[in-house]
């Protein structure tokens, strides 16, 4: 390994991976940087605003979080301002999904009975092929997402049903662990069979934190997390996804979604409005209606479009400010040992620990910010199982996006569960470490060779971020 070549790399690009320490370093308590970390720790740490917004920002943070959070209703309504609701849906507002700013979980099961249907797991479709801008070609019949509700007098899609089987394994002292692995069926379907291709690809709402820091993260200094990648000769490829952005209009690098499938908050937002809600934007003028769901289309609209761009501007500034929990106890010996640990495991490699930030295009606050995310954004080969076997942009049926960790300690305290990875299999951090494969799977081995104290050194610095 050509450390000199990589220390290169790190100092030209901005990215601080060639300087981590497994001792306290200065600012990593502030994981926000000075100007996006707030010090709340109880339930609302996912809903505050960055400190230092103006006046004119502060007004459109709470304009936003009220068109986050509230549900939008059925068309026509006396409520016109949220009316348009559907005609399919999956929830009826962003923080159905988001509950507190916060990760959504799948459902709950009863003595092995699946209590509900999922608010916060969706259900992607494609079958194989591309669409216009090189991404996935929706079902022909259900389109790009699957939707299990519906407005009054439209059918909803149908239902989704999951299965999950105990795989069990043993750490290296033979203490027994086992995982659960999901497995997913649509049921009940609306609108006849699904195309004999189909791909599913489950995805679970993520934290709503730090998304405007990640804007600013420089696209050079993804893409050098890449090559420093491939310097290293251990197995870790780092690949960016390029992604068609409606609101830049042009193919941009994929920075959100758990493979990298959008590359702006604004694309995020009106793309969850349109896709999730049913709510439509100028720039997604169109309910997601499918020429064989007449009842769908036929069903009233609440307005071309459903959100102005004035309130979906406000929806995007709030998502964009929504400032980052700081650390707990940064400095306690079990988490810098787990820290060491998470090291020694080349965790560090695709979670890349800090970036300085550019300059955000419409956010100034965010710009120049030392910021400790833990993300390269970019995609990984996981291995099989976690494989969805569907390709997304440039992403493989095997390849996710490393997510950020911040703040993953605190999703118990807002949430009230612990579930984890794109589709919440995971019930602990642990289980999540251990679901790795692929591109990753000499990490989990090195973990799974740990005794019980740095495996508990590990979880505990993880549960400090």
């Amino acid at each position: 390994m050509n450390k000199a070549w990589i220390l290169g790399v790190a100092v030209a690009s901005g990215v601080t991976l060639a300087a981590y320490e497994t001792v306290f370093e200065a600012g990593e308590d502030l994981p926000g940087g000075v100007a996006a970390t707030i010090d709340d720790h109880g339930k609302n740490a996912f809903s505050l605003p960055a400190p230092g917004l103006s006046e004119a920002q502060k007004t459109d943070f709470v304009v936003g979080n009220s068109f986050f959070k509230k549900a939008w209703v059925e068309a026509p309504s006396s409520t016109t301002a949220r009316d348009g609701l559907g005609p399919h849906f999956i929830a009826r507002s962003c923080g159905a999904c988001h509950a507190l700013d916060g990760r959504g979980a799948p459902p709950d099961f009863d003595r092995d009975i699946q209590a509900e249907q999922p608010m916060a797991l969706l259900i992607r479709l494609s079958v194989p092929g591309t669409d216009a801008h090189g991404g996935p070609k929706p079902e022909p019949v259900y389109g790009g997402q699957f939707n299990n509700d519906a407005v009054g007098g439209v059918k909803p899609e149908g239902q989704v049903q999951i299965r999950y089987t105990g795989v069990g394994g043993r750490f290296a002292d033979g203490t027994p662990y086992t995982l659960q692995k999901p497995d997913y069926t649509l049921t009940g379907l609306g609108y006849g069979p699904l195309h004999k291709d189909t791909m599913l690809s489950p995805r679970i709402a993520p934290q709503m934190i730090g998304l405007g820091l990640l804007e600013a993260v420089r696209v050079d200094d993804v893409l050098a997390n890449a090559r420093r990648q491939a310097a290293e000769g251990r197995g870790i490829r780092g690949e960016p996804n390029w992604v068609w952005d409606a609101f830049a209009g042009k193919t941009v690098l994929g920075r959100y979604g758990w493979k990298a499938n959008v590359g702006s908050v604004a694309h995020q937002s009106a793309g969850a409005f349109i896709g999730d809600i049913g709510i439509t934007s100028k720039r997604f003028a169109h309910e997601e209606c499918t020429a064989a769901q007449t009842d769908c289309r036929r069903a009233p609209s609440g307005g071309r479009p459903e959100i102005d761009d004035r309130k979906l501007a406000q929806v995007v500034l709030y998502s964009q400010t929504l400032a980052v929990p700081s650390r707990r106890d940064p400095q306690d010996s079990a988490v810098l040992r787990g820290k060491q640990v998470f090291r020694d495991a080349n965790c560090v490699s695709c979670h890349t620990p800090s970036y300085t930030t550019g300059r955000h295009p419409t956010v100034p606050q965010l710009s120049g910010q030392k910021i400790w995310p833990y993300t390269d954004l970019l995609l990984h080969d996981m291995g099989d199982g976690l494989a969805d076997g569907r390709p997304d942009y440039k992403a493989g049926g095997r390849q996710w996006k490393t997510p950020p960790l911040w703040g993953l300690g605190l999703v118990p305290t807002v949430n009230g569960h612990s579930r984890y990875l794109h589709d919440g299999r995971a019930r602990d951090l642990m289980e999540a470490v251990l679901w790795h494969g692929g591109e990753a799977a000499a990490s989990r081995d090195h973990v799974l060779k740990l005794n019980r104290q740095d495996r508990d050194n590990l979880v505990a610095f993880l549960q400090s971020l």
